[in-house]
């Protein structure tokens, strides 16, 4: 039954008081009962501390020792670049219908429901596989200082942790995402400042002023291969930035929220890993054995590596926290996308409906708990070793990220050309994607060329090419499943691409509509100070 738009002030007044998504207009399409608990610093910490992780402070090291200390910046840079198209285009369209879960929708809606029903379940079995990776890895984190207790047991008090802090509240989850990516972010900040007193020969053991010695020493290890090879693998480190776009169904007021939190993660994830890369290759050279760690071992970390230079002795207990803190919060983020996708699905009709139900306080339970029972995976650690089970897990979900990343930019570009295919007023897109169409078209081309790419990378390690056809198989796992995926439904469905002019853009929008038309009245209401402390706590944190 359709619901009337007609709502009274003091009703609509109670909805936003509630920051609750009583009901959309469904037309065919359930409503969603998922509370709006999302404050705008919480998307900002869930999207940052999603790509703040061991990439940065494990595997930052192998992309220095690839690429030689320049071409790990240019990699970086370039990747930083096609996120930040990418992430403009999901914000353009989170922000005018911003739904749990938005990627398969916006997909079925602008391209082809078979294209949202393969990007759903892509994006759902990447982030479930996470959890399941996560908690293995933690596993090992944790024999680092306590060797006696079975890696199983350190699995089963993960899981039972990051279910905790999904269960109860969607502000619970928020509130963990913003401590575990403050607590990065900080060691990042004193990293930084550290690695820059240590190369001007201000502190150190003994201190000593190395200035661009080191950097300059092979900028460019292996040229334009050398380059090609970290761009190949810099994209897995930026993975989770999208986590916005789920969370934007649960954000007080995604009108406002939303945009800010985009223009924010790109600045400041540009700026933290070039930084960070930048102090690594003044203080550590590039054919540093230590650099080729693939491990969770902190004591080789290249943040251990500058941190002991200091003369801090309990730097690799140090960095194995933080590491320990990564993998609470990857897995933390990776239960909530999972089971924020999954509910979509079912919402959508592409998942059983039981997906597609929640308790009083807003939490998908039945999502929450079959996205988690892939943790069970995890038990396969007693049976076949930890490295096994690790490497097995994160081949199933290599890729899933950049297939995800291609189908926001692809689904965008879609989104604009339909919408000014139907005359509506540009006014009504709240926050409009720069550089279209040459945001998502360039993001596009080059997400293709990393994915083409990784049966290179899998098969040129560190400049030695070994050929392998598992290796090969293990790097295209992901793309293999998301066709079958999109090619079984397209077949069963008989699916067409939907018409520019029959693009639907009016359900669930009037909604929406009032519930953050009166968000946006009660903050005009606030009187906020700007003083200078608060500007410097937005611009770090």
């Amino acid at each position: 039954m359709e619901k009337s738009t007609s709502k009274t002030p003091g009703i609509i007044e109670e909805k936003a008081i509630n920051l609750e998504v009583t009901g959309f207009d469904n037309n065919g399409e359930p409503p969603s009962n998922l509370k709006r608990g999302l404050e705008a610093r919480h998307l900002t910490m869930i999207s940052i501390g999603g790509t703040i992780g061991t990439g940065l402070f494990l595997a930052s090291g192998g992309s220095i020792a690839s690429g030689g200390p320049g071409g790990a910046l240019v990699a970086y840079m370039i990747v930083g670049i096609m996120i930040y198209f990418m992430m403009a285009s999901l914000g353009e369209m989170a922000t005018y219908l911003p739904i749990s879960g938005s990627f398969n929708t916006y997909a079925k809606r602008y391209v082809d429901p078979a294209l949202g029903f393969a990007l759903g379940w892509n994006y759902w079995y990447s982030w479930a596989i996470t959890v399941a990776v996560e908690i293995t890895a933690g596993s090992i984190v944790m024999q680092y200082w306590i060797r006696s207790v079975p890696g199983v047991v350190w699995s089963i008090i993960l899981l039972l942790i990051m279910l905790s802090l999904n269960l109860f509240s969607v502000r619970g989850y928020g509130e963990a995402e913003y401590w575990f990516s403050l607590a990065k972010l900080l060691t990042v900040v004193v990293f930084i400042v550290v690695g820059f007193l240590l190369d001007l020969g201000i502190i150190g053991d003994p201190p000593e002023r190395i200035g661009g010695k080191i950097f300059k020493y092979d900028m460019f290890h292996q040229g334009f291969i050398g380059l090609f090879s970290v761009f190949l693998a810099a994209g897995f480190s930026f993975q989770g930035t999208e986590l916005v776009g789920i969370a934007a169904g649960e954000s007080s007021n995604p009108r406002k929220h939303i945009p800010k939190a985009i223009r924010q993660v790109f600045w400041r994830i540009l700026l933290f890993y070039i930084l960070a890369i930048f102090v690594i290759g003044l203080l550590i050279p590039y054919d540093d054995h230590r650099l080729l760690n693939n491990t969770t071992d902190a004591a080789v970390s290249p943040f251990t590596l500058v941190f002991q230079k200091t003369g801090f002795k309990a730097a690799p207990h140090l960095m194995n926290s933080i590491i320990m803190i990564t993998v609470l919060s990857a897995g933390n983020s990776g239960l909530y996308a999972s089971s924020r996708v999954l509910y979509n699905l079912g919402l959508e009709g592409f998942a059983p409906k039981i997906f597609a139900t929640v308790n009083d306080n807003g939490i998908p339970i039945p999502a929450l708990l079959g996205s988690a029972s892939i943790g069970c995976l995890t038990f396969l650690v007693s049976l076949f070793g930890d490295g096994k089970v690790y490497t097995w897990l994160l081949n199933l979900s290599g890729i899933s990220g950049f297939i995800t990343w291609g189908g926001i930019s692809f689904t965008h570009w879609r989104f604009r050309r339909a919408y000014m295919a139907q005359g509506r007023p540009m006014s009504e897109l709240h926050y409009r994607a720069n550089w279209y169409p040459f945001g998502p078209i360039f993001a596009l081309a080059l997400i293709v060329i990393i994915i083409a790419g990784q049966g290179y990378s899998a098969t040129n390690v560190h400049g030695r090419y070994n050929f392998q056809l598992s290796a090969i198989a293990a790097a295209y796992i992901g793309a293999l499943v998301f066709l079958i995926l999109y090619f079984s439904f397209k077949l069963v469905k008989k699916t067409k691409i939907v018409p520019l002019l029959e693009c639907d853009f009016d359900t669930n929008r009037h909604m929406y509509d009032e519930v953050v038309g009166a968000c946006d009245r009660q903050e005009e209401k606030k009187v906020v100070s700007d003083v200078i402390w608060r500007r410097v706590k937005n611009v770090l944190f």
